[in-house]
């Protein structure tokens, strides 16, 4: 939406003793969008779930605004909810802030409508739909109470970690459309000045321009709008006795709408726009969230934001103290108090389907509209975005998405069952060095930090030491590959079905990725994050093979009694060694802006067959038939990571 200059003016001086002294000192982070398919060079397409604050985050802050209204108005906010709920009575609560439903929830209530808006749902009036008509709805107001409780109890971050890796999981599974709905939009996000000197009425400009992208900012007032406007309607008698219950509810799902944005205002990840490739975007969106960020507001205030699954009791506060206004705003129209003009998309009684998910920009018929003035003291509270990529942003972080190329080394430590000869059936001990080339795409990090989408495929040289004991296997060397890909059910089944469902159903190969990503239909392979490190199952994930070459050259000695002069054969000996990872323990990880690297500590088990065999010596003598070795042992792995963009 565009301001006209007169407002602009009044909302500039409004503003104006901050704007060269606290604007350029703004710290400010990048916005994020996440890369959700696991095989993206099979699927070919991104998925950006931009979520803000987790939804009991939101709920609570809504529940905080609510409580700040004074008694008449919260009297008229449940006199208003009671009209909203008619013909709805089991699915809504009958309180708007309801108390009493502990960790699992029979109803909705009005402050989880912000909570479901966005982030559950693509428009006012989608999100509506989904409240009163949903099968799932009170399955994710669950899913959510279950993650209040967890994070209240958390002492430790490795616990917020897994608590928020478990409401995703069960997200995934609750909501059919969680891991897909917000499909590349930035509406959650406020947009980032391209100029440290840029005054309000120039970046009011451009955030409402029709030619902006989607922001925070923007959406908030959009649906503010409309919801004020439905309200008015109502107060001046415009909305005939029989569509007042519809009308009422529809104000009250656009307010809800509009809240969501608003409160994504100041979330720490979110105080800047959406630039850089995704994975920039992602960690840096992620560093800020959790590390904290210095901000300034339009009015002058400076503090310190955090963001998603972090937020602290001033965070809520800060932040319910706009919300309570809007909703105060919202009550003075229902009065008639505050009068507005017809929202230009305001038709009907139901609630805006402006879609969010969707959308790029605004319609043209959303610019200059002179009633931007009334949201000027809500919009004054929010923080003032940073700038955009150049000279002066952040430092930036990255998460693990993109195509790399790199090296690993491993140390290894192995149990042989026995030897290839007949005769040598002892255990025995081993171990051995490899380096390798690795090439791949990173997905670690899709929905949350327990995620995996890790794809790689890396070859390299291997030597074995002699083993221990009788030496049943002696020295030699190998040629090793080893390939990386998560699945679905049952190992390889994601890049069986790429092919087919990329053409037939690309939604079913969307959420068959992102459920792999979060460790599986049935997510024993999610990350599980500790304070002595990350460990994940990763049985089936990872396949390992060592192909062996024992030439004339360098035969191998077998035991064969009964063979002269010394009971023993040389042969030439080819072997495949299979071998399958169990578990995952990485010690740390790190990473910059273009380079990772770890290490890693992976059991695994495995057999060596042979598969070809040929006598060097004695002459004549018979093929020994050597025998398949089954082993166990440990990998330490060290890998470094290059992202090429």
């Amino acid at each position: 939406m565009r301001i006209s200059g007169g407002i602009l003016r009044r909302w500039v001086e409004g503003v104006r003793p901050c704007v060269r002294t606290c604007a350029g000192n703004v710290h400010l982070t990048s916005t994020y969008s996440r890369k959700s398919l696991v095989i993206s060079l099979l699927i070919g397409t991104q998925l950006v779930p931009a979520f803000a604050w987790l939804f009991p985050e939101d709920r609570d802050i809504t529940v905080l605004a609510i409580q700040r209204l004074s008694p008449d108005q919260q009297s008229m906010l449940q006199k208003l909810w009671l009209e909203a709920r008619t013909g709805h009575e089991t699915r809504l609560c009958e309180q708007m802030a309801e108390s009493s439903h502990g960790k699992k929830p029979t109803c909705i209530d009005y402050a989880a409508w912000a909570a479901i808006a966005g982030d559950h749902s693509c428009s006012a009036s989608d999100m509506l739909n989904t409240v009163l008509d949903s099968s799932w709805i009170v399955g994710v107001a669950q899913v959510a109470a279950r993650l209040k409780a967890q994070l209240a109890d958390a002492q430790r971050r490795s616990q917020r970690v897994n608590a928020v890796r478990d409401s995703d999981i069960a997200l995934e599974r609750t909501d059919p459309e969680y891991a897909t709905r917000a499909s590349s939009n930035n509406a959650h996000f406020l947009l980032a000045r391209p100029d440290v000197a840029m005054e309000p009425e120039a970046y009011a400009r451009l955030a409402f321009g029709t030619k902006a992208d989607l922001n925070s900012l923007a959406t908030y007032v959009w649906f503010q709008m409309r919801a004020l406007a439905m309200a008015n309607s109502i107060a001046q008698g415009n909305v005939a006795p029989a569509m007042r219950v519809q009308a009422v509810r529809a104000a009250l799902a656009d307010e809800a709408f509009a809240v969501h944005f608003l409160e994504d205002s100041f979330a720490a990840g979110h105080v800047t726009g959406t630039w850089g490739n995704t994975a920039v975007r992602l960690g840096t969106h992620d560093y800020y969230n959790e590390h904290g960020l210095s901000v300034v507001t339009w009015s002058g205030q400076r503090y310190v934001a955090l963001g998603d699954a972090n937020m602290r009791p001033e965070d809520a506060e800060r932040v319910a103290i706009a919300v309570h206004d809007s909703l105060a705003q919202l009550l003075s129209a229902f009065t008639g108090e505050l009068e507005v003009s017809a929202h230009s998309n305001l038709t009907g009684n139901e609630p805006d389907g402006f879609d969010v998910c969707h959308e790029r920009h605004f319609p043209s018929s959303g610019s200059s509209n002179p009633e931007i003035v009334k949201f000027v003291s809500i919009i004054g509270q929010t923080p003032v975005p940073g700038l955009g990529t150049g000279l002066g942003e952040l430092p930036r972080f990255r998460a693990e998405l993109g195509p790399f190329v790199g090296l690993s080394a491993a140390l290894r430590l192995g149990v042989l069952s026995r030897g290839f000869g007949t005769t040598q059936t002892n255990v025995s001990t081993t171990g051995g060095l490899e380096v390798n080339l690795r090439a791949g795409v990173g997905l670690e990090g899709v929905l949350n930090e327990s995620s995996d989408g890790l794809v790689f495929a890396e070859i390299g040289i291997r030597e074995d030491r002699h083993a221990s004991g009788v030496a049943t296997v002696p020295g030699r060397g190998a040629v090793a590959t080893r390939f990386r890909a998560p699945f679905w059910l049952i190992p390889g089944d994601l890049i069986v079905a790429a092919p087919v469902l990329a053409f037939t159903s690309r939604r079913t190969l969307q959420k068959m990725a992102v459920q792999a990503a979060g460790g599986g239909l049935i997510p024993w392979q999610a990350g599980i994050a500790t304070r002595i490190g990350r460990f994940q199952f990763v049985l089936g994930r990872k396949i390992g093979l060592s192909f062996y070459r024992n030439n004339s050259d360098h035969p191998l000695i077998i035991p064969t009694p009964g063979v002269p002069p010394a009971n023993i054969t040389l042969v030439t000996l080819n072997s495949t060694q299979f071998e399958f990872p169990i578990l995952d323990y990485r010690l740390f990880r790190t990473f910059s802006l273009n380079q990772s690297s770890g290490l890693t500590i992976q059991p695994y088990v495995g057999f060596d067959k042979p598969t070809g065999s040929s006598v060097v010596s004695p002459l004549g003598s018979p093929n020994p038939h050597p025998h398949t070795i089954t082993s166990a042992g440990i990998r330490v792995v060290f890998d470094w990571r290059h992202y090429v963009q």
